[in-house]
């Protein structure tokens, strides 16, 4: 039995919208949630044209032109917009009929490709009985026949299983979302014997320590404990056949001094410092969740992600920031500011899901504005941009 894919009937109209334009191909990403059961595609986005395509208004002609970095590259800048529950879960590929016997290995290299880069990003492990397949779509722009496979991305040499694509409507008009501000205090020592230009190597590591504790902490829902295999929403009425867009929140309550595991007494090291960093602020953090009976554990689990990630990727963006800025080898590291980005999240139309971003104290609404249309092929008015942070410096 292979997997099956439900998908936002939104979704179908953007592909079937792109084949009309794009020749010969045009590749994209498939975002959603896995979950035991069944998968659920609720955006799907087309790579952005680089800056020479879209002055001379070509696109390559032959699928071994394809530039697997720059599509791992666009995952990558999407992984950071998507809040807790969501992720990339597929590749799409859009080609004329003579390309179409080709495009299943090219999806095949994509697959295992964006896997890999959005992997090495991550502070957190997957669990043993996730989900690793993902989706390869086929769509042929002259027939419009849509083929569905899955690769499993732990093994290398899969092969691919054939899936089925449903389309659903209103399948994101109501989901369940998690939410919760956490306050963060981490103090991250800098070794004597560690150059300057090891900041960023440094920051990882600390925040990798960190991520263990989150892993461990205790979470309230709705100032609850709850047992880990029991319904998120127990009790409660199922939102049947309301096709507005509604959302369920879930208050959560994060408990990090107390740990879940019987954690190990750890033997203290001492060390030379010469320096140290530290992280202070209230993030806030969000995840979506499927309304077709989640258990707590998906919920927290979504919610734990979405807790290290938007850290990880805000400290990834500063650095990024300062390398622009400033250069890489900055001589002065007396004690210095930097504030880090702050969280927004938009409204995506027709669905209760928002997505996320992270702007700067002086980035004006304009440039998130233009980037949400390069990376999700998305307008958004300046006043859906809802800021989720205040400044904290």
């Amino acid at each position: 039995m292979g997997r099956t894919y439900f998908v936002e009937e939104a979704v179908g109209q953007y592909l079937s919208d792109l084949s009309t334009k794009v020749k010969p191909f045009v590749t994209g990403l498939l975002i959603g949630q896995c979950s035991p059961q069944r998968d659920y595609v609720i955006r799907a986005v087309r790579t952005p044209p680089k800056e020479e395509q879209k002055e001379d208004n070509i696109s390559p002609s032959k699928l071994a032109s394809i530039d697997e970095e720059w599509i791992t590259t666009h995952a990558s800048q999407v992984s950071r917009m998507l809040p807790g529950g969501l992720l990339v879960l597929g590749v799409f590929i859009i080609a004329t009929p003579e390309l179409s016997k080709d495009s299943q290995n090219a999806l095949r290299k994509l697959i295992f490709s964006v896997e890999k880069c959005l992997t090495k990003r991550r502070l957190w492990k997957p669990a043993e009985e996730e989900v690793s397949d993902r989706a390869a779509l086929q769509i042929c722009s002259a027939t419009k026949k849509v083929v569905c496979r899955t690769y499993d991305v732990q093994d290398p040499k899969s092969s691919a299983k054939p899936a089925d694509w449903k389309y659903q409507s209103a399948l994101s008009a109501s989901w369940l979302a998690l939410d919760c501000t956490v306050n963060v205090n981490i103090h991250i020592p800098l070794l004597a014997t560690s150059p300057n230009r090891d900041l960023e190597k440094n920051t990882k590591n600390g925040l990798n320590r960190w991520s263990k504790q989150i892993e461990d902490s205790v979470f309230l829902i709705n100032g609850q404990v709850k047992d880990d295999d029991t319904e998120l929403v127990e009790g409660q009425k199922k939102l049947r056949g309301n096709t507005q867009s509604s959302t369920q929140f879930s208050d959560v309550k994060v408990l990090t001094q107390l740990s879940q595991g019987s954690s190990h007494r750890s033997t203290a090291t001492v060390q030379v410092c010469s320096a140290s960093i530290n992280l202070k602020g209230a993030v806030k953090c969000r995840a979506y969740i499927h309304n077709n009976k989640p258990k707590v554990k998906e919920a927290i689990q979504a919610l734990k992600r979405d807790i290290i990630n938007t850290l990880s990727d805000r400290c990834e963006i500063l650095f990024e920031d300062l390398i622009i800025n400033e250069g890489r080898h900055k001589k002065n590291f007396e004690r210095e500011y930097h504030v880090l980005p702050q969280r927004l999240f938009v409204p995506v139309a027709g669905s209760s899901v928002m997505l996320s971003d992270y702007k700067f104290g002086d980035e004006a609404a304009g440039e998130i504005q233009e980037r949400f249309v390069e990376m999700l092929d998305q307008s958004v008015q300046a006043e859906d941009i809802h800021i989720a942070e205040e400044i904290n410096t």
